[in-house]
């Protein structure tokens, strides 16, 4: 028999063994023994090999403002990680499905810190320096308890979301405590079995042969947890936590000493008590600058400035007067990315094109950069471009007759005849207009000559040359030739085989006055595409040179046209006094598209004939 004490010392530690939870106070090393760890998973002993990595990117495109869901973390989820993959004006949210808000609920964006929910706690981060690029991103260890979903409050465009959360590919086995009996049904946790066991039910009967074990009675420990304080709180407002502190000490006379003198697993766990409740003071929260703008030169950015206020963790917009004790951020910003490319007139006018009259004159503009290169003149301003051709007027061009001396020599060896000289009508070089250029009075170029009596000489006389046939390019000229005697009574017209023993002087020659160059050159209209309702007719133009091939040295404001429109006049159909509507109601018989048959064709001739003419009309426009 157990004496008294042993016995009561032996209940005491069954108490003490069944009356605490596994879960708190015996880790995964106490129910496998030593050397044994949780895996990534959650398996007391495992090798991950059962854990299943669940990960992807969410890169839709959206396009209202407000709550989208994007991805659903599941039950007993772990190694939770969400992670914008670029800075962004969006903002990421998490409920459960129970519709309780974890982070950034209720369109109040929460501040960076640590928030409970799902049975895990999640770290919350938002990067607000203007010069990172990172996005927001929550973080937990897990694992959950029950299925969240994550949203994102869109405002621009997706950047792209990652996400990756471990699960257990199989249901984990849970760890079996050292005195547990499979035959015997375990309760949920020790103090459900303990209830079990005080409530009147017989344990398990030990058979008569089996020795009881008796522990032997333990010592008094010299050693416990004390607390001592507790942490500062983790805000100064809006809602902190502390938790308190506690040290190892002697049990007699509460000295404190090394933390390892004490047992681990009996360190009561920190409970965490909130602190600081008042409401922070608001304070202006500064968004981003937006893009410059402007390229380049001086352009615009803007920024969102909001009036917020933390209360109770959470950061919400509040009305501006709140912040009204603070100087307010500037909204817009003047920016400039680089100085802009700029016009430059790189040379002098030239000497203008004509030496009188209007002519033109041309200098270099460029688009030059910032380094001096120059650029494409999409760079620089087209309304600012300065001119790099205009006209020029060198005044009225001097228009005269210009002449050369008489010859010398008379056209004829005795009696009278002819001298001649030369007449031009310059135009500060030789002039290739006609000779009325220069006025209708042109000054005689011949003139009657005396050479002394004659003996009746028959010679060949010419008249003065015509003028040349073409403006410009081969043409000819003619003169007259005749054979005339001379003699002290004046000329007597001959028969030109009189003069036969003569040379004949030329009375065609070939003429050019300047070379053409490229014209313009046409055919005739064609016949017009149709005959009423108008239609166009075309022609073929080309540039061509003196030696008649294809040119591109035509002045393209002359070109002429090559279509035009014709037969503008509306097509009226041929009436004949015949056909007529013997009925009021023949628009009727249109309508329900009975023209087909003749009866109704003959009795409503002129409304079948007018709606057959709108469709001819109709399919001859499409």
């Amino acid at each position: 028999m157990l004496s008294g004490l042993a016995l009561l010392l032996l209940v005491c530690l069954h108490v003490h063994a069944q009356g605490r939870p596994r879960s708190q106070s015996l880790g995964c090393d106490e129910y496998l023994g030593s050397g044994k760890a949780v895996d990534r998973c959650g398996v007391c002993g495992g090798d991950n090999t059962t854990c299943r990595l669940v990960s992807g990117d969410y890169r839709h495109s959206l396009s209202k403002i407000g709550y989208h869901r994007i991805v659903e973390i599941p039950e007993g989820a772990r190694k939770i990680n969400v992670t914008e993959m670029m800075k962004s004006r969006n903002y990421l949210a998490l409920r459960s499905r129970s519709g309780t808000s974890i982070i950034n609920g209720n369109w109040a964006v929460d501040r960076p810190g640590k928030y409970e929910g799902g049975g895990t706690v999640f770290t919350y981060r938002r990067p607000n320096e203007i010069s990172s690029t990172a996005g927001e991103s929550f973080l937990a260890e897990g694992p959950t308890n029950e299925i969240l979903d994550v949203y994102m409050i869109f405002q621009q465009p997706n950047p792209g979301v990652h996400y990756e959360y471990i699960i257990p590919s199989e249901k984990p086995v849970p760890p079996q405590h050292p005195d547990h009996r499979p035959e015997e049904k375990a309760g949920h946790d020790g103090h459900e079995q303990q209830e079990n066991s005080t409530s009147g039910r017989n344990p398990p009967r030990r058979p008569d042969n089996q020795v009881p074990v008796v522990q032997p009675p333990r010592r008094e420990r010299e050693y416990n947890w004390k607390m001592t304080g507790a942490t500062e709180c983790s805000a100064s407002c809006g809602k902190g936590f502390r938790y308190p502190t506690f040290h190892c000490v002697r049990r007699l006379n509460h000295i404190q000493v090394s933390d390892g003198l004490c047992d681990s697993s009996s360190r009561p766990a920190q409970q965490e008590e909130a602190c600081n409740l008042q409401p922070c003071p608001a304070f202006w929260d500064i968004g981003e600058w937006s893009e410059c703008s402007k390229t380049c030169g001086l352009g615009m950015q803007h920024r969102q400035v909001l009036c917020r206020q933390v209360y109770a963790n959470r950061s919400l917009n509040v009305h501006a007067s709140r912040c009204r004790h603070l100087e307010r951020p500037e909204t817009a910003s003047t920016c400039q990315l680089k100085i802009c490319s700029e016009w430059q007139v790189r040379s002098d006018w030239t000497a203008c094109s004509a030496p009188c009259g209007l002519g033109q004159r041309s200098r270099e503009v460029h688009c030059v950069s910032n380094v001096g290169d120059f650029v494409l003149d999409e760079e620089c301003n087209m309304n600012l471009r300065p001119a790099d051709v205009e006209n020029c007027d060198m005044g009225p061009c001097a228009k005269s007759w210009f002449y050369t001396e008489w010859a010398n020599k008379c056209s004829a060896e005795c009696g009278m005849g002819v001298r001649s000289r030369g007449v031009l009508c310059l135009n500060n070089h030789i002039s290739s207009l006609p000779l009325e250029g220069c006025g209708s009075e042109r000054p005689a170029d011949s003139q009657v000559c005396n050479s002394g009596p004659c003996e009746n000489a028959i010679e060949w006389f010419t008249g003065p040359w015509s003028q040349c046939s073409a403006e410009c390019g081969p043409g000819s000229q003619q003169r007259s030739v005749v054979c005339l005697m001379k003699s002290d009574e004046g000329f007597t017209l001959m028969p030109p085989y009189e003069c036969s023993s003569l040379d004949r002087p030329l009375s065609q020659q070939s003429c050019n006055l300047k070379v053409c160059g490229a014209k313009w050159y046409h055919t005739d209209w064609s016949s017009c595409s149709k005959t009423c309702e108008g239609g166009f007719r075309v022609r073929e133009v080309r540039c061509l040179s003196d030696d008649t091939l294809s040119s591109e040295g035509c002045d393209e404001q002359l070109r002429p046209a090559a279509r035009e429109d014709c037969s503008p006049e509306p097509c009226t159909p041929h009436v004949d006094e015949n056909c007529r509507d013997q009925y009021f109601n023949c628009n009727v018989v249109v309508q329900a598209r009975l023209c087909v048959y003749d009866y109704y064709k003959t009795t409503c001739c002129a409304s079948c004939s007018r709606m057959a003419h709108k469709q001819t009309v109709r399919r001859g426009r499409s």
